[in-house]
C-alpha cells in the first residue's frame, strides 16, 4: 500500500494537530476549573465545561494574597533580570563567535560546563554570598544571580555565528571597532535569536521558585509562585482558588509568547542551526 505526497502532508499535519491537543489541554483544564466551585470540581465524572461558570475564585484570591503586589514584584524582577540577561548574553556570545583572544575556546568550554551543575549545589554558596552582600530579603539579592547564563550565552554565539564574514569585513573596512558592530550590526540582525531568548529567560525568571523560596522572607517582597505556594493548606486545598491563581501567573508568559511567536519561530529555524 503506497501512500501520496498529499497524504503524508495530512498525516503530518494531523500529527501535530494531535500533538498541540495534548499540549494544550492542562492549560484548558486550568481555566476550565478555575470557573468551578469547590463541588463541581471535584464532580465525578468531571466536566470539562463548567455547568455554572463563576468569577468568585478569581475575586476570593485577593482575600487571601495581595495579588497585585505579587504580580508587581514578579514583573519588575523578571523584566529587570530578563534585559540584563540579554545584554550579558549577546555581549558574551558576540565574544566568543566573532573576536579572537588566547584561551577563547576553553573559557567558553568551561562556561558551558557550569550548564551541567543544578542550582541545588550552588544554592548555599549562592545564599552565604548575598548574605555577605547584604542582599538578603530583597529582589536585587533575588535577581542577581540570574543576570548572566550559559545557555544564553551558547544561544547568542550561535547566533552571532551566522552574521555573514563580509558584513563584518565591510564594517572594519569604513572603521568601526568591536563596539559599533556589536550595538550597528550584530544586534540588529540578532533580532529573532533576541526574542526567542527574551521568552525563555523571561519564563525561567517568572516561574523561579527555589531561589525566591530561599532569598526572600518577607510577604510584600514574594514573587507570584511564592504567593501562590500559600494558598496551599496543611490538611486541604481549595483546588479551584489555587487554579484561578495559576491562570493569573500563566497569562502574562502567554501574551508575551504571543507577540513574539513569529521571530521565536524564525530564530529556532535558523539561529540555532548556525556554527
Amino acid at each position: 500500500m503506497t501512500y501520496s505526497k498529499n497524504q503524508f502532508k495530512y498525516l503530518g499535519r494531523g500529527t501535530l494537530i494531535f500533538g498541540a491537543l495534548i499540549m494544550i489541554f492542562p492549560f484548558f483544564w486550568m481555566g476550565s476549573s478555575a470557573l468551578k466551585d469547590q463541588a463541581e470540581a471535584f464532580a465525578t465524572p468531571p466536566t470539562l465545561i463548567p455547568k455554572a461558570a463563576t468569577f468568585d475564585n478569581f475575586r476570593r484570591i485577593s482575600e487571601y494574597l495581595d495579588i497585585k503586589q505579587l504580580f508587581i514584584n514578579s514583573m519588575s524582577v523578571s523584566v529587570t533580570v530578563t534585559v540584563l540577561q540579554l545584554l550579558t548574553s549577546s555581549m558574551a556570545g558576540y565574544a566568543f563567535a566573532r573576536m579572537h583572544f588566547k584561551g577563547k575556546n576553553f573559557i567558553f568550554l568551561t562556561y558551558m560546563i557550569t550548564m551541567m551543575i543544578p542550582l541545588q549545589v550552588i544554592i548555599v554558596p549562592l545564599f552565604v554570598e548575598m548574605k555577605y552582600l547584604g542582599l538578603i530579603d530583597s529582589l536585587v539579592g533575588l535577581g542577581l544571580p540570574m543576570i548572566a547564563s550559559a545557555f544564553g550565552t551558547f544561544f547568542m554565539r550561535q547566533a552571532m555565528l551566522g552574521i555573514p564574514r563580509e558584513i563584518e569585513e565591510a564594517t572594519r573596512i569604513d572603521g568601526a571597532g568591536h563596539l559599533r558592530m556589536f550595538f550597528r550590526i550584530a544586534l540588529p540582525l540578532t533580532i529573532p535569536a533576541l526574542s526567542a531568548l527574551f521568552i525563555l529567560a523571561f519564563m525561567s525568571v517568572w516561574n523561579a521558585f527555589l531561589w525566591p523560596l530561599i532569598v526572600i522572607f518577607s510577604p510584600e517582597k514574594m514573587t507570584l509562585p511564592l504567593g501562590l505556594a500559600n494558598l496551599h493548606g496543611q490538611y486541604t486545598t481549595d483546588w479551584p482558588l489555587v487554579l484561578a491563581g495559576t491562570t493569573i501567573s500563566v497569562l502574562p508568559i502567554a501574551i508575551v509568547y504571543l507577540l513574539l511567536q513569529k521571530q521565536i519561530t524564525q530564530s529556532f529555524l535558523t539561529a540555532g542551526l548556525k556554527g
